[in-house]
């Protein structure tokens, strides 16, 4: 199996790298729109309660919707190909990131910020030096999330032209071809690793010192 496997991804008829080229660029734009998405709504909507409530109970709605759905939805008014995934893949990563910068904003203790303006730090001052710091690590573990979510399903995307690994799996499966699958699957697994290691290392960085947990991650 291995072998077969490996001289599938070999072969330059099977354009192994091309594919993985168009995974790779699909899967970092999308997460790259769903992290400023949905760190732009968390910061507009966290000091307004109305709408952060809905802001929040919407975007869990939208996790329960399939990514089929998405894909789907997006053909008549996007047609097919990279734009019409990118849309999908970005609205399923926006969630967890929107959750995570409202939950960040709003977890702030007022009783810090009084105490710096006690301090005489300005506004610009309090925000850089207190409040940036402690919503940073929270809007990082919310990217980890969806960029997570986002590589291990952009392979649905291939059901709408997009190409990627998802082609690899699609034929195999239309041709019961088990090396075809596994070119396709065991690329996006290592991926997704990949992305939970390296994104969890950045929030590692980006947690203060003093609020991190002996596992690296930061205090409740």
């Amino acid at each position: 199996m291995l072998t077969r496997l490996a001289a599938f991804v070999a072969d330059p008829a099977n354009t192994f790298p091309a594919h993985t080229a168009e995974y790779v660029t699909l899967c970092a734009a999308a997460g790259t729109l769903a992290v400023l998405t949905g760190t732009a709504l968390g910061v507009a909507v966290a000091r307004r309660p109305v709408l952060a409530f809905v802001a929040i109970n919407g975007s869990g709605l939208m996790r329960a919707i399939p990514v089929i759905a998405f894909l789907a939805f997006a053909i008549p008014y996007l047609g097919l190909g990279f734009l019409p995934s990118l849309i999908a893949l970005a609205v399923l990563g926006v969630p967890p990131v929107l959750l995570n910068t409202c939950t960040g904003i709003r977890g702030i203790d007022p009783a810090t910020i009084d105490a710096a303006r006690g301090c005489g730090m300005t506004r610009w001052q309090i925000a850089r030096r207190v409040q940036l710091p402690l919503v940073v690590p929270v809007i990082a573990a919310g990217a980890r999330t969806a960029v997570v979510q986002i590589v291990a399903t952009a392979t649905l995307a291939a059901f709408i032209g997009a190409g990627g690994y998802g082609d690899y799996i699609l034929s195999g499966l239309y041709q019961v071809d088990t090396t075809q699958i596994l070119a396709g699957a065991i690329p996006v697994t290592l991926l997704a690793i990949v992305a939970e290691i390296t994104l969890g290392r950045l929030q590692h960085v980006l947690t203060p010192a003093g609020l991190r947990t002996p596992g690296g991650e930061m205090r409740p």
